[in-house]
């Protein structure tokens, strides 16, 4: 439901016009009055906003901001289908793609079968997670042990896994495409990655958690950086973004005007503007996208991050191997409890999480209260300035008012 504020949001589209110019004065006099600009992409607003949902990725980049599509998890085909949808749809506004491309994974240029990686996962895991779905009452005795399991194993591994292997298949899709940004997470993109976007003349994004991991892409020839705070959802590090995002700006002062998108936990305007005073040139978010009537998640999803405070995220290794920020529930609870098994390396902990939660998913899809209770998904902790759900293209809109009312309130204080 929108709620009367937004309503009324929506009743002001007359002075839309107006407010744009409003806009752009702003902003670019904040350009002039910093030393480095917004070079890569000809949009309104610096708002980018990751999505695995492609009407998300449409209605940010008609609204003013940029779209990036989520591509992990597809199949060349289905990300060909998603791309051609885009272009459709989108008016020519600019929009991205972004890849997972780890460093480092267990099997990583061992070329391990399905069935090798398999075999490396104790059968404890196994039982460890279909004994919590037993205790709310969601049956997942097929995950123990049997074809089932080893059907749902191997599929959850092409959610992050056998994505490793075919990444420069998805990546050729995505340059058949007019895509104007690229953005690579978990490590500096390889050397081949960073050529295609040179050669297609799209720019190279990679997503740091760390100061250093900043340094090491700019040296590898990235064109920019998200600098990722540890209040973000999905994967992330443990420094928080009002720290990381000055401490990167000013690490990467001798390289030159590298372009800075600051994310985790920017859920309003008025942040958006505190961080670009910090040194940001622009912010990447997504929590805030998760609750608008487009997104993917389900209803269950939307009514308890509506509903969720700040702390009611965690930042674990349970479902991925690697730490990553998701809404807490029973299903992350039981993984951080005494005496659970420590979580796996990237991509068998994927092979242990997916498959139960698929499970959780489509229960909770058909109203089983215990699924409801577990179902998890990738948040960060910005969701607790989220108390409605709203359009993509409203939330764009509501960020673009936040951020002159900030304008304006530390504008206030140099007035006599």
């Amino acid at each position: 439901m929108v709620n009367n504020k937004s309503m009324q949001m929506n009743s002001n589209s007359a002075n839309h016009a107006s407010f744009g110019f409003f806009l752009l004065a702003i902003y670019t006099f904040l350009l002039l009055a910093r030393p480095h600009e917004w070079p890569l992409f000809d949009i309104e607003f610096p708002l980018v906003a990751f999505s695995h949902c492609r009407d998300v990725v449409v209605a940010v980049s008609k609204a003013g901001g940029m779209g990036v599509l989520g591509a992990v998890g597809h199949s060349p085909e289905k990300l060909e289908i998603d791309l051609k949808w885009i272009d459709e749809n989108i008016n020519g506004m600019p929009y991205g793609v972004d890849v997972l491309i780890p460093n480092s994974y267990k099997g990583k240029g061992q070329k391990k079968s399905l069935d090798d990686l398999r075999d490396m996962i104790p059968q404890e895991y196994r039982d460890f997670r279909a004994d919590v779905l037993k205790e709310y009452d969601v049956n997942g005795e097929h995950l123990r042990s049997g074809d089932e399991s080893e059907r749902t194993e191997k599929n959850s591994n092409a959610i992050l896994g056998k994505g490793f292997e075919i990444a420069e298949e998805i990546l050729n899709v995505a340059f058949s495409h007019p895509i104007k940004l690229v953005a690579n997470a978990l490590g500096v993109p390889p050397d081949w990655m960073l050529k295609m976007g040179k050669d297609n003349g799209v720019a190279v994004a990679a997503l740091v958690g760390a100061k250093e991991h900043a340094i090491k892409q700019v040296e590898a020839g990235v064109d920019l950086v998200v600098v990722s705070g540890t209040e973000g959802g999905g994967h992330c590090g443990s420094v928080s973004t009002m720290v990381l995002v000055p401490e990167v700006r000013r690490a990467l002062k001798p390289y030159g005007k590298i372009p800075i998108l600051a994310a985790g936990g920017i859920a309003t305007g008025e942040q958006m503007a505190g961080i670009m005073a910090m040194g940001a040139d622009g912010v990447w978010c997504a929590s805030v996208f998760l609750t608008t009537s487009e997104a993917e998640t389900s209803e269950n999803i939307k009514e308890k991050m509506v509903s969720a405070t700040s702390s009611q995220t965690v930042r674990s290794k349970s479902r991925t191997g690697k730490h990553s920020r998701q809404l807490q529930t029973p299903w992350t609870d039981a993984w951080e409890a005494k005496g659970a098994p420590e979580p796996l390396p990237m991509p068998l902990q994927t092979m242990v999480s997916e498959p139960a939660l698929k499970v959780i998913r489509d229960q909770a899809e058909i109203g089983h209260e215990g699924a409801k209770d577990l179902e998890t998904y990738w948040v960060g902790q910005g969701i607790g300035l989220v108390n409605e759900s709203i359009s993509a293209a409203q939330t764009v809109q509501k960020y673009k008012e936040e951020f002159i009312d900030a304008y304006e309130s530390i504008n206030a204080l140099f007035e006599e």
